[in-house]
């Protein structure tokens, strides 16, 4: 967890650091729809799968090679592999 804060605190001091936050087991879940004429409330994930998403960052880099540098760095942090998504722009920008 120590090397979690190292990049915590190396992100908010770039300048890059958004928000973050840690999420709790798929076993917690409850998925909703309410894409017909009612609403179904299901007790469970969306998808069952061997691996979840465990936490996220969000980080403003200026282009992929930023954002790729910042991902290898969380990567070496966590001991694991980690995804890295632009969030999609606003309609019309």
């Amino acid at each position: 967890m120590a090397a979690v804060g190292a990049f915590n605190t190396a992100v908010q001091e770039a300048g890059a650091f958004v928000m973050a936050g840690g999420l709790q087991p798929p076993s917690s879940a409850t998925t909703v729809d309410y894409s017909g004429d009612s609403t179904v409330l299901t007790p469970g994930p969306f998808v069952e799968a061997d691996e979840y998403l465990g936490g996220f960052w969000i980080i403003e880099a200026e282009n992929d090679d930023v954002a790729f540098e910042w991902a290898k760095q969380a990567s070496r942090a966590l001991r694991s592999r980690i995804e890295v998504r632009a969030l999609q722009e606003e309609p019309g920008a």
